[in-house]
């Protein structure tokens, strides 16, 4: 079921690979995913995954990830910017579809290396992500949290959400484990109706 997901999305800015256990290998996601990155205890702060420990945490991701797209269930994407971005051919950071196929609904997540913060690349990747879903995968729904408290996230998602004619479903209380702790998230969504009524003709 693996070719449910294409192995490559392309914007306008960014090129999004397939991470599967052919396009990363543990060690390089390893230095990226470790504390071998800078400032990866805040870029993973509001993230529902730790740092990696040692590189068998990153092979145990790329067999996980892996088995999700061949089972049809979600796909992870690796980022990295286009020619002529600043960084261009580097990883970026990561981005992911979710697939729940009996409640015809998506799921969102990403994230980015902190050099790359600040370029709206959340954004483009979720526009895209949201034409896999209603144009090729044809859910009824992609949803998105984010921390309570991570307001750059929060603001990152309501922009991207506006932009494609979604809704603020309200605050979940406990909903998710950051950590070992619960937390409260924020949620929101977009419907394949509020999706084609805000790009049609696009």
């Amino acid at each position: 079921m693996g070719d449910l997901f294409p192995e490559r999305l392309e914007t306008d800015r960014l090129e999004l690979d397939a991470l599967t256990a052919e396009t990363i290998d543990p060690l390089t996601l390893y230095e990226i995913a470790s504390h071998h990155e800078p400032a990866i205890d805040e870029i993973t702060r509001y993230l529902t995954w730790n740092p990696h420990q040692t590189p068998k945490d990153s092979l145990e991701f790329i067999e996980t990830v892996t088995a999700d797209r061949e089972d049809g269930e979600g796909a992870a994407y690796l980022i990295r910017p286009a020619e002529g971005e600043a960084g261009a051919g580097e990883i970026a950071g990561g981005a992911a579809l979710d697939v729940d196929w009996e409640r015809r609904r998506g799921t969102l997540g990403v994230w980015l290396r902190k050099r790359f913060w600040g370029r709206s690349y959340s954004g483009e990747r979720a526009a895209a992500l949201f034409e896999l879903a209603f144009e090729r995968l044809d859910l009824e729904v992609v949803g998105v949290t984010c921390h309570v408290d991570n307001e750059q996230s929060r603001r990152a998602i309501e922009k991207y959400v506006e932009a494609h004619g979604g809704t603020y479903e309200g605050l979940f209380r406990n909903e998710l484990v950051y950590g070992d702790e619960p937390a409260d998230v924020r949620r929101y969504s977009v419907t394949r109706e509020e999706y084609e009524a805000a790009t049609d003709g696009e």
